[in-house]
């Protein structure tokens, strides 16, 4: 989950190179090198592409930009602009990325996984519509039911733009992607059937169509009680688990062939000792009888000593 970041002394010289954050994005010699530095010091088993899901919306032409202390700030949509989105140079836009991929697959030894990933339709869409990240997506919600038109267009045009993406990030060298569903709370059932399971789906068979048997992570963050749901109608190989999702719940609603990915509280992992510890290991043996990739609920935070990533790694890896 977000491995690179300001918990690494590496990514901060990194970082200090590129003129913003979607340069560092966009600039395959450094994103590669931020990709690999993790691996480097700590021998993970994966490597995560380092881009963000909002190259999307930058690719399809909105104004995006990350400002310090503020996070990413975008020119807001109305249906007037979804209409004017440049859906044709997604592809041309995101090559850069597509390079850093290819770069860190060919640096990677055998035994490491490659994953490649992009934001789901509807988390995506709240940041084009509210022009930031909001506590409860009160923007984004509000349009959709008041500009079903306006809405299901930019929710197609977001569909078409992430297969082709994500097909690219495979021929690139990706071995599995992962679909980040960031804000897939605050939604009632029927809300989150039309805006999170149909996109997600349409994408899972979009992209099967043209990468067959691709691997796919399906991650609905805050879907709660209608997770069973989201990995039984989309068709997501894997699912990850924010921190709120009980072991026990998920293992009783996620069909056994499912693999699981989670659920340990970053803030768990800041903190250290015995607390982080007893809870590594009470996930480690709630899912002891499946498939299961041992992850963090959410993204690791940039205050996380890094001491305690190497205590967890261990206990991952040895008990």
């Amino acid at each position: 989950m977000r491995q690179a970041g300001r918990y690494l002394p590496e990514y901060r010289q990194i970082r200090s190179k590129a003129e913003g954050f979607l340069d560092l994005c966009y600039r395959p010699d450094l994103a590669a090198e931020v990709t690999l530095q993790p691996l480097r010091r700590f021998d993970l088993d994966a490597a995560i592409l380092f881009s963000d899901i909002l190259v999307i919306p930058d690719a399809l032409g909105q104004g995006v930009r990350f400002e310090t202390g503020e996070g990413p700030v975008l020119d807001p949509l109305d249906a007037t602009s979804i209409a004017a989105l440049k859906p044709e140079r997604v592809l041309e836009r995101l090559a850069p990325v597509l390079e850093t991929l290819s770069r860190v697959k060919t640096e990677l030894s055998p035994d490491k996984t490659m994953i490649g990933f992009c934001g789901s339709p509807w988390t995506v869409a709240t940041y084009m519509i509210g022009g930031r990240g909001s506590p409860d997506q009160a923007a984004a919600r509000l349009f959709a039911l008041a500009e079903p038109e306006a809405f299901a267009a930019l929710i197609d045009i977001l569909i078409e733009a992430s297969i082709e993406y994500l097909a690219a990030q495979f021929a690139a060298g990706a071995d599995v992607v992962q679909l980040f569903e960031s804000w897939a709370g605050n939604l009632d059932e029927a809300a989150f059937r039309e805006r999170v399971i149909t996109p997600n789906r349409r994408i899972v068979e979009g992209l099967r169509a043209r990468v067959p048997d691709a691997p796919i992570i399906g991650f609905p963050r805050g879907a709660a009680g209608m997770l069973g749901a989201f990995v039984s109608e989309t068709g997501v190989d894997v699912v990850g688990l924010d921190q709120a999702t009980p072991p026990a719940f998920a293992d009783s609603v996620v069909p056994a062939q499912i693999a699981v990915q989670g659920n340990l509280d970053p803030l768990r992992l800041v903190a250290g000792g015995r607390q982080m510890e007893e809870r590594a290991h009470d996930i480690l043996s709630a899912f002891s009888s499946r498939a299961h990739i041992f992850n963090l609920g959410h993204g690791i935070v940039p205050e996380t000593p890094i001491a305690h990533v190497e205590r967890l790694i261990e206990i991952v890896r040895n008990g």
